[in-house]
């Protein structure tokens, strides 16, 4: 917007602006694992990816909070279309880490760039997400050796899809302000 002046440098605006853009494809791609997983009949598998596919929208919805709080301005743009099909349970959750991994990268070199800025505030917001990456990390890498130790079994696949199935999404407190109510008719 014109004549507004915001709280973020244009850099870092661009830079939360692809990374709410990468959450919502991180969505995506959870969202298509979960296909995947239920169309081969492993519901508590495909429960798992469709609550990770919960916590990549709540996280891109926290970013944009974040600008728009920070008086910048959301930029929504094209949502490429993901991979459909995996040869195994296994491979679509090491994609699923790898793909997590490529999120910890693309955060810390937000930090980074924050920090060069001295834009604090965004140090201190990014920070969550930065202990949120561990967790995503350590949690997929749990499934995967789960599944490795399941191998071909198929009493063991069973255990592991139904723990799977335990999932439960919890979202973190609100942060950003409560939208404007419509104003009241006197």
């Amino acid at each position: 917007m014109e004549g507004i002046k915001t709280m973020l440098s244009k850099k870092m605006q661009d830079l939360l602006n692809d990374q709410i853009n990468f959450e919502f494809y991180s969505a995506y791609i959870y969202l298509s694992m979960a296909a995947y997983l239920q169309a081969n009949d492993l519901l508590g598998c495909a429960h798992w990816m469709r609550v990770q596919t919960q916590e990549e929208l709540m996280h891109a919805m926290k970013m944009y909070d974040f600008v728009n709080d920070r008086s910048g301005r959301v930029v929504l743009k094209e949502i490429k279309g993901p991979k459909a099909e995996w040869a195994s349970p296994l491979e679509a959750f090491e994609d699923a880490l790898k793909h997590e991994q490529t999120v910890t990268g693309r955060i810390n070199h937000m930090m980074d760039i924050a920090i060069e800025e001295k834009d604090h505030a965004t140090q201190i917001f990014l920070q969550w997400f930065i202990s949120e990456q561990v967790e995503e990390e350590a949690s997929v890498g749990a499934v995967i050796q789960r599944l490795k130790l399941a191998g071909q079994s198929p009493g063991g696949m069973f255990m592991v899809d139904k723990e799977l199935a335990q999932r439960i999404f919890t979202p973190p407190p609100q942060t950003s302000q409560a939208p404007l109510a419509p104003p009241q008719k006197a």
